[in-house]
């Protein structure tokens, strides 16, 4: 008699992960570079809006060559972010791969919020005060940053942990 092979599936990754990170964030980011690189001036004025200087700021603000530039290198990085993360996390479902990209992708949420400390840390929790880049800065990236610290703390995944479950 042959040998009986068994084979295992991954477990499936619950349906609000992929919502969120196969296209709801990829959509959001790829909108966020289409901003930064098409709409410029309104980008950096909605971004200067809440700093203390704000106030003198007229309502759009030109933009250097140099800050377009590195606006265009911004869009550049979003742009990657979304396709990195709508295509690598759509190859697989393999939980460790998940986790481990999405590590990654935490680290970089702590540095954007970093980012933005200048505004005065105020700007982290007076919701009302924010316009729409704001809301994309500081309230999508809270989502997104929530979204992964569950994912890596293993909520509504399978197994221990959120780890495969082993067999028998």
């Amino acid at each position: 008699m042959a040998p009986r092979t068994t084979t295992t599936t991954a477990p499936a990754i619950p349906l609000p992960y992929q919502l969120f990170f196969l296209y709801i964030e990829p959509v959001a980011t790829a909108i966020g570079a289409y901003y930064a690189h098409f709409s410029q001036p309104a980008y950096t004025t909605m971004t200067s809006s809440l700093l203390p200087s704000a106030l003198a700021t007229p309502a759009l603000t030109p933009v250097s060559t140099t800050s377009s530039i590195i606006l265009t290198q911004l869009a550049n990085l979003y742009l990657v972010f979304a396709l990195n993360e709508a295509l690598v996390l759509r190859s697989t479902s393999d939980v460790r791969v998940w986790k481990a990209f999405l590590f990654g992708l935490l680290v970089a949420d702590l540095g954007h919020l970093f980012s933005v400390r200048q505004a005065g840390l105020e700007v982290y929790w007076e919701v009302w005060r924010w316009n729409a880049m704001y809301w994309g800065n500081l309230g999508f990236v809270y989502v997104g940053a929530t979204m992964r610290t569950l994912f890596l703390a293993g909520v509504g995944l399978e197994g221990p942990r959120g780890g495969k479950v082993k067999g028998r």
